[in-house]
């Protein structure tokens, strides 16, 4: 599938069909056994991600691309970023900006669209946080190919390990397709994804950061460096 088709199958799947879920999910609100590994997951992720940038964030502008409910805006604007908060859900935009708090609402600019829209400038950071997990090495290349001119310092996205149980999960749903499923996670490696970059000229590198394993929730976080 085209980066494009990816994108609105993504659009559709959280707009009609999983809002309320990620809701839930996403608040304090008690969930079932696996969904709340998958929410200590998220929130170990989320972690991991503000880890490898400044505690101070001062001055600095950063992408939120494909935000979701915004907990990770938040926290960076907190830090003193300036923050624009893309998803391509609508839906889901409108739950992150119910959420912002008060005093930070100056600090990030929520917005629904593509998160590789040119209009949303150019930034120190851009994080990427379970939103490019539906795309292939030469499509997350091409991503990066595009974001490479916008970005000042690090981008700091997710990806699903290229695991036995993934693997085979994902050859499973291309195997047998449902409309109604969610989209396919693509399982991959920081190897795979470099070596798209070299094939494509894509400037810069990446660099495995570190896997996030709770229970449904298994994700590793990448640097790329333009």
């Amino acid at each position: 599938m085209t980066y494009a088709a990816t994108r609105d199958r993504v659009e559709g799947y959280f707009d009609r069909t999983a809002t309320r879920t990620w809701e839930r999910l996403t608040s304090d609100a008690p969930v079932s056994g696996i969904r709340a590994t998958v929410r200590a997951g998220r929130d170990r992720m989320r972690d991991l991600i503000l880890a490898q940038l400044p505690t101070d964030l001062t001055g600095a502008s950063v992408l939120d691309a494909g935000c979701g409910t915004g907990a990770l805006a938040v926290e960076l604007a907190a830090r003193g970023a300036d923050v624009v908060a893309v998803d391509i859900s609508p839906e889901l935009i409108k739950i992150a900006q119910k959420r912002c708090p008060e005093g930070l609402v100056g600090r990030i600019k929520f917005a629904s669209g593509d998160m590789l829209d040119e209009s949303h400038g150019h930034f120190d950071h851009i994080v990427a946080m379970d939103s490019m997990i539906y795309y292939e090495p030469a499509m997350i290349a091409a991503i990066l190919g595009g974001l490479s001119p916008r970005l000042g310092t690090s981008m700091v996205f997710t990806v699903p390990p290229k695991t036995l149980l993934l693997t085979a999960m994902w050859k499973a749903g291309k195997l047998f397709p449902r409309s109604d499923r969610s989209p396919t996670m693509v399982p991959q490696s920081a190897k795979q994804i470099a070596s798209a970059m070299g094939e494509a000229g894509t400037p810069g590198t990446v660099r495995e950061i570190e896997r996030v394993t709770s229970g449904f929730y298994i994700s590793t976080a990448l640097e790329y460096a333009p």
